[in-house]
């Protein structure tokens, strides 16, 4: 039997301890949270009343799945069907103001200087630490900080230098080839047929990636490519709940699932990247993979092994090129091929120039010619605007920072909504919500007045590094596409935009596709 003042002890122990713990899950879930609202309200920021643990978050998941439950009209605002929650609090409290996601507090920023301070400043505003689970999605570049950040982006920047791109050209039109084939073959018997275009779309861009970016075998991309598109569905559901410290180590079938998938992620790209290493020769390297690779080799020559990368962080920027490569770019020429199709008159202007500029179908597009396609690049920042693949940045401070006119306690997160600001009618003018790709004929500084209203790639330091290879490629796939098809929306197209990871048509894009002939060509 113990002594009873051992006993005694081993009580007192754990009365503490529970005391400790119990006072900080209450200074988690209610304290702190009240403390910081009284804090944003006492300088003029307003929104809902904190509630217990769940915040708004509880109103967000009910509003996203009313919305997603019914499409709308192709004139209709967008806006309150991607984002409805925070579309709701800004039309009720006004630009100032705040959301609760769980106990945390988010404060949405819509003045342009504010935004440019936020993303110029990325030592103090940095990108937080989401829920452990969401870092199975993507934990590369795009979620390092600080000298980890610099180390990787140097490293990577080779791989998307213009002269490195130039040579990516033909892998992009003979994917892009390869699907107008799929497309006449479907169409055989007569000049005309009806598809949805996503999937085919889907799968072009999993194919360029897996070319330009490892030199692959598409069936290797493939599933890749199906695996990370679960990922990203687990990941926004991870997302819009509440995260419990602790909770991914319960064996749920969601988090069960999400370990699965990035266990058979590492062991593909494991294997890419070993195959890629050991074929790796003096100028072999057109790839992007290839290109990081003797790039991070010549680091670790230069500073010792931890001046570059190790295998899983290879890994992991390749995560990170396959999904950024692949989904931003489908989805932006899925929106483009949608305004093109309601828009005739600017889908035969970009045909017509991409004509003047490559000639017949049958010719071979060539780089300094997609530096020409004034019109197509129009058209694509226009789109950009109206549908950005990514719709919101989340940034997040550690210590009391003032920003413009408010002094923000430390641990608030600042959402920088994208697609609210390049709708926003203030910024804009009144043909805010109207595909108008004249407005960006003088360039970007022109059409946004120099402020920083336009950023779909982000701005700064961290814009992102596969703007120009995701430009490119949709330039090169429009080229294709337009010199051989046609386009108008078909009777059964539902309008229905919604947020998974991105931006993305949630019933498809379905058009009529008619084959030109010869004599259409000129």
């Amino acid at each position: 039997m113990a002594p009873p003042t051992l006993s005694l002890f081993a009580i007192s122990s754990f009365l503490i301890a529970s005391i400790i713990w119990g006072w900080k899950i209450l200074n988690w879930v209610w304290i702190r949270p009240k403390k910081i609202e009284k804090q944003l309200r006492a300088q003029g920021l307003t929104g809902n009343p904190y509630r217990l643990l769940y915040g708004d978050t509880n109103d967000m998941a009910a509003m996203i799945k009313e919305a997603k439950s019914t499409p709308i009209k192709l004139s209709d605002d967008i806006v309150p069907r991607v984002l409805p929650l925070h579309h709701h609090i800004i039309k009720k409290y006004g630009k100032g103001s705040f959301i609760w996601i769980g106990p945390v507090a988010r404060i949405v920023i819509m003045e342009p200087e504010l935004i440019k301070q936020i993303l110029m400043n990325n030592h103090i505003f940095k990108k937080p630490t989401h829920n452990p689970l969401a870092q199975f999605l993507v934990c590369g570049l795009s979620g390092y900080e600080d000298h980890k950040w610099a180390k990787h982006r140097k490293i990577i920047n080779p791989a998307f230098h213009l002269q490195k791109l130039k040579h990516m050209l033909g892998a992009m039109q003979r994917s892009s080839n390869e699907m107008i084939e799929k497309w006449e073959k479907l169409g055989v018997k007569e000049k005309r047929i009806e598809i949805d275009v996503v999937p085919f779309l889907e799968e072009l861009t999993s194919q360029v990636i897996s070319r330009t970016a490892f030199g692959s075998s598409h069936e290797e991309g493939r599933a890749i490519f199906e695996l990370l598109k679960e990922q990203s569905e687990l990941t926004r559901q991870v997302l819009q709940s509440v995260y419990i410290p602790g909770w991914r180590f319960i064996p749920t079938k969601r988090n069960r699932r999400m370990k699965q998938i990035n266990n058979q992620l590492g062991c593909l790209l494991r294997a890419i990247i070993s195959k890629r290493s050991q074929e790796l020769s003096g100028d072999d390297d057109e790839d992007l993979l290839g290109i990081l690779l003797k790039s991070n080799q010549r680091e670790m020559e230069e500073n010792g092994s931890d001046g570059g990368m190790k295998m899983e962080e290879v890994i992991e920027e390749c995560k990170t090129f396959y999904l950024s490569g692949q989904e931003s770019t489908s989805n932006l020429l899925c929106w483009t091929l949608l305004m093109l199709s309601v828009h005739q008159n600017w889908q035969q202007l970009a045909r017509q120039e991409i004509f003047q500029v490559f000639g017949d179908h049958d010719a071979p597009l060539h780089f300094d010619g997609l530096n020409r396609l004034k019109i197509v690049t129009m058209i694509l920042y226009e789109v950009l605007r109206l549908y950005p693949p990514a719709i919101i940045f989340n940034r997040i401070i550690h210590k009391e920072t003032k920003l413009g006119e408010v002094r923000l306690p430390s641990g608030v997160h600042l959402l920088l909504p994208i697609i609210l600001m390049h709708h926003d009618q203030q910024l804009w003018g009144d043909d805010v919500k109207e595909f108008k790709p004249e407005r960006f004929g003088g360039g970007v500084a022109h059409a946004t007045k120099n402020q920083l209203s336009f950023f779909p790639f982000s701005w700064g330091p961290r814009i992102c590094i596969g703007n120009n290879f995701a430009l490119m490629e949709a330039k090169v796939v429009l080229a294709v596409i337009l010199r051989c098809f046609s386009f108008e929306l078909s009777p059964s197209y539902a309008h229905a935009p919604t947020f998974v990871v991105s931006l993305q048509p949630q019933h498809g894009i379905h058009l009529s596709l008619t084959k030109l002939t010869s004599s259409i060509h000129h």
